[in-house]
């Protein structure tokens, strides 16, 4: 009998043998220990006992992330002995110029199940030799190692089990919308979450995508359900199967941590505790009042400013019926929230379904320009007196609750360009909060910038603070022509930037047919005719200008270099090759239609000294345009949580992403390149 389990255990000697290591195991030795003796039909334990030679030494979990090497374990066991997936312990991030790595500091033990099967003659087994590769690194240097294996008794294998993040005993769920990884993992409401860290075994995900190990991840929380929301990038041509399960481990800091396994479900990405990384997004109240101060200043843009103005002065001229003011104010407040609501919902809509959308994103759209610089247009027109639209106050009439309410539409509309302070803050949270949650925050934008109005209206003393009615009111009103004939110019440009030179030639073909028409139907004088049939003309002119802007559409190629900094096209890949170098980065995130990213980069960016400071610290600048559409950019901003542009993020040389202020001043970026020179000095 001896003898027949000898033979049977002598291939697998020989083939031990055959695989004698080649690299050896000086930097992280590790040793092999058996649970006692195997019992037949019943789980045995092994442990791999990793030990490094200096505390820089790290080893890699079963998903190394961005760079490294798993294990690969080979053991020589008898015919019909099932080996189980290893167990591991929580691992942690190791972040290096971008990249994220999943690693083991210090020791650490792999267990590895073990089942014989029933009737296996166990008392026969010889001690489980083996073979095992894996990599060692520091931050500089990695070495590959191997090692033959040879169980002995012994270890600690009580403490090396509870070191084993243990397994959920209930199924999570996972779905991929776009390219956004949804993970709900069931937890106890009561139970803490400390530091979180979503480690995905899964490097594959099917279609071409895979995990952004480096990017932030958003966790909300609902009940006893956490919701984890991972960003994914396409590293090849779409196809191949989603897979049946998303395996891996949820850190919750210090060592704490449990195993989960995933199968595709319906994930609602709501919750109403957001975090961003280790930090917990501000309470409600703070950011609605983001949201309300972020509105408020939106009324002193260009766009928006006239029309806030002259609705006042209408008011004024209205006379002292405190009861129409009131109505009037409500009336222009309802059609100012329910568009900036609106378009709130919208978004969140989009979002929902897996489209990397933020604010304004409709301006990436060519018809929804095209509209915004028609409509600009004719305010221009109507501001200078050639049209009149009864009822709306910046016609010059009296208002009413109509006009209004459309004009309370209008300039929320307008607005869309505009993002600036406290807007980021809130309506980036507005996009991970629960639905609910994130339409207060779109809605307290709306009732921000609708406020002075309101103020005005409910507030009797301020209406007696302005100037009274009298003929300087018209020659104001058409001097407000000028900020939005300069609105409209700058449509013009976008036109020209996204669609090229005859699509604006076409569009303001479209707005030339439109004032003919609105100057033919409705005339400045009521004791005017109206003449339909030059109105005719003018909606003619448009309709035909309209079918040549779809034929000449051509987007011209975006050249990131025409700028002071000369920047590369921001990608993925061009930003971790950057912080590979050693070098500081700057990365800013533009739009043609963006108008705080234009005034920053005239105030801050585009300035000489900022160049020359970062030539003497070696700065590499990357820029990413979002005036069309762009995937990548999308799911990075989403990644950041960024609602939309301007983002601007600077990387120490070596160190991590530290986000600016959506605000630039001049000396900000000079002051931040200095240390850097410094340092490359020394």
């Amino acid at each position: 009998m001896i003898l027949i389990v000898v033979l049977c255990l002598l291939p697998a000697v020989s083939h031990a043998q055959d695989r004698a290591p080649r690299y050896g195991d000086d930097n992280i030795a590790v040793q092999l220990y058996a649970n006692g003796a195997p019992g037949a039909g019943e789980e045995w334990l092994l442990a791999l006992r990793f030990t490094p030679s200096a505390p820089e030494w790290h080893g890699y979990w079963a998903n190394p992330g961005d760079a490294g090497q798993g294990m690969d374990l080979q053991l020589d066991l008898p015919d019909g002995w099932v080996v189980g997936k290893p167990l591991y312990p929580v691992p942690q991030t190791l972040l290096i110029g971008g990249l994220m790595n999943h690693i083991f500091e210090g020791e650490y033990v792999v267990l590895v199940p073990i089942t014989p099967p029933k009737g296996a003659d166990v008392a026969a087994l010889a001690p489980v030799t083996g073979y095992v590769e894996y990599l060692a690194c520091t931050d500089r240097v990695c070495v590959p190692q191997d090692a033959a294996l040879r169980a002995t008794s012994g270890g600690d294998f009580a403490a090396w089990r509870a070191a084993v993040a243990p397994l959920l005993d209930s199924t999570a769920g996972f779905e991929i919308t776009g390219e956004r990884l949804r993970i709900g993992i069931p937890l106890p409401a009561s139970m803490e979450l400390g530091d979180l860290h979503l480690f995905l075994e899964n490097a594959d995900l099917g279609n071409g995508l895979r995990p952004q190990y480096a990017a932030i991840q958003t966790w909300v929380r609902e009940g006893n359900l956490l919701v984890a929301e991972l960003p994914l990038t396409r590293i090849g041509k779409a196809g191949g199967e989603t897979p049946a399960q998303v395996e891996g481990i949820l850190s919750m800091g210090e060592g704490r941590g449990v195993r989960f396994v995933a199968e595709p479900a319906d994930v609602p990405l709501e919750g109403v505790k957001p975090l961003r990384g280790p930090d917990a997004v501000p309470e409600l109240w703070v950011l609605l009042l983001a949201s309300l101060l972020g509105g408020l200043l939106l009324n002193v843009m260009p766009c928006v400013f006239p029309i806030l103005s002259l609705k006042a002065l209408a008011l004024a001229k209205a006379g002292g019926d405190e009861a129409a003011a009131r109505r009037d104010a409500l009336a222009y407040t309802a059609g100012v929230v329910l568009a900036c609501a609106g378009l709130g919902a919208l978004i969140l809509l989009l979002r929902s379904a897996g489209q990397q959308v933020g604010w304004a994103f409709q301006l990436q759209e060519p018809a929804i320009i095209a509209s915004l610089f028609v409509l600009s247009a004719a305010i221009t027109a109507n501001f200078l007196g050639l049209f009149s639209i009864p009822g709306i106050a910046i016609s010059g009439g009296k208002p009413s609750s109509g006009g209004s309410f459309a004009t309370g539409l209008l300039a929320a509309f307008v607005a869309t360009p505009c993002t600036g302070p406290f807007m980021a803050l809130a309506l980036g949270a507005a996009l991970v909060l629960r639905p609910v949650e994130g339409l207060a925050i779109f809605t307290a934008l709306g009732v921000g910038l609708a406020l002075p109005f309101l103020l005005v209206g409910f507030v009797p003393a301020i209406r007696k603070r302005l100037p009274a009615p009298g003929p300087w009111m018209e020659r104001f009103r058409r001097w407000m022509a000028l900020p939005m004939g300069l609105t409209a110019l700058a449509l013009a440009w976008l036109l020209w930037r996204v669609g090229g030179p005859l699509f604006l030639l076409a569009g303001t073909g479209v707005a030339a047919g439109i004032l003919l028409a609105l100057g033919a139907f409705l005339p400045p004088r009521a004791r005017e005719k109206r003449d339909a049939r030059l109105a005719a003309v003018g909606l003619a002119m448009a309709a035909i200008s309209g079918l040549a802007m779809a034929e000449t559409f051509d987007p011209p190629v975006a050249e990131a270099g025409e700028s002071l900094l000369d920047p590369r096209p921001f990608s993925q890949d061009a930003l971790a090759e950057a912080r590979a170098s050693g070098k500081p980065v700057f990365v800013w995130f533009t739009a043609d239609w963006c108008v705080t990213c234009k005034v920053n980069e005239s105030v801050a960016i585009e300035r000489e000294e900022t160049r020359a400071a970062f030539e003497r610290a070696g700065v590499i600048s990357l820029r990413g345009d979002w005036t069309r559409k762009d995937e990548e950019i999308a799911s990075f901003l989403a990644s950041q949580g960024a609602a939309g542009v301007p983002l601007y993020l600077w990387y120490p040389a070596g160190g991590d992403a530290q986000q600016l202020p959506q605000v630039l001043t001049p000396d900000l970026l000079p002051q931040l390149a200095r240390p850097e020179a410094e340092r490359t000095r020394q």
